[in-house]
């Protein structure tokens, strides 16, 4: 069912669910197209962006925060982005959405199917309030402006499975303290109430593997034990393979990190590849803490990424 209102398409998830029954993914291929720190090729940024490759669905997790950082990267890299049809956005922040609309024009040139289909949660369109109490409606214009394109924008508040095995948490809720996010933004919520902004809408990509599960942050601002909780409770109660992405801890005190740690110690993690606002020094404390050596804990650069197959290939920098 299609809904107008205003100038806006909005795919109504709970009328037409998204995804499939059932599934486990056999062949996972994860490759980093921003970060800060590069591989071999490619330039770094703050931001984040990851090409996912789940049994042959070829799907987008973010956009980076320059316009043109992953475009850029993609064809150092020799990846071609023309025949993903799918791109995720875990969260509003700009260093996450950045290259949105860059690549989806770019591509669209050769093909009207790239990056023709944008999955959101509940919450990315909400007003941001700024400190002189003036609105930001960034998305909204964003959403507008993608839709132009022959884009459209799927919007859901809850997981969904878009693939056999391939999950997307939706908002997650809140269950452990965690403070995984940086300032003291607001936003007026669905009441109309001007409230902390804790990135509601943060989302994370969850691949269902007979090994386990995988978890794909952008920043992780639900916090990653949150997210990994929730991640067993409604996709499937099974250890966690791999973490892979920013999962915010670079401000983290020792405290929050033994917490993490244990917390994560306890779902059975066996890889991670901390990217972006994970923090180096955070990489290396919960490498220790989680049991785990170089070839399974690593920091991701542009250009490194994990397999099922293979593990961790973190690139050359930080290998």
């Amino acid at each position: 069912m299609r809904l107008r209102i205003a100038s806006f398409v909005i795919v109504s998830a709970l009328a037409a669910p998204l995804g499939f029954a059932g599934g486990r993914v056999q062949s996972l291929e994860v490759r980093i197209l921003s970060t800060m720190l590069t591989a071999d090729d490619g330039i770094g940024e703050w931001g984040f962006s990851a090409l996912v490759i789940a049994d042959g669905h070829r799907i987008l997790v973010d956009t980076g925060a320059y316009p043109d950082t992953v475009l850029r990267n993609s064809r150092e890299l020799k990846v071609d982005l023309a025949n993903v049809p799918d791109v995720v956005l875990t969260h509003n922040h700009a260093d996450h959405t950045g290259g949105f609309l860059t690549l989806r024009r770019e591509y669209a040139k050769t093909n009207p199917g790239a990056l023709a289909r944008a999955y959101v949660a509940t919450g990315i369109f909400l007003p941001r309030i700024r400190k002189d109490g003036g609105v930001i409606t960034r998305m909204t214009g964003l959403k507008s402006e993608y839709e132009s394109t022959g884009g459209t924008v799927i919007e859901y508040s809850d997981p969904r499975e878009l693939f056999p095995g391939v999950w997307l948490t939706g908002p997650v809720p809140r269950k452990y303290p965690e403070r995984n996010w940086s300032g003291n933004g607001r936003l007026r919520n669905a009441a109309g109430e001007i409230v902390e902004d804790n990135i509601p809408e943060d989302q994370s990509v969850i691949i269902d593997t007979d090994r386990g599960l995988v978890v794909i942050t952008g920043c992780g601002h639900a916090g990653i034990v949150n997210i990994c909780d929730y991640a067993r409770s409604r996709v499937r109660n099974a250890p966690i393979h791999a973490i892979l992405g920013g999962i915010h801890l670079y401000e983290a005190s020792d405290e929050t990190l033994a917490w993490t740690g244990e917390k994560l110690k306890a779902f059975g993690v066996q890889n991670l590849l901390g990217a972006h606002c994970t923090g180096i020094e955070a990489v290396y404390r919960l490498r220790t803490l989680l049991g785990l050596a170089r070839p399974t804990a690593a920091v991701g650069a542009v250009g490194g990424g994990f397999t099922l197959s293979k593990g961790l290939d973190p690139g050359s920098i930080s290998r």
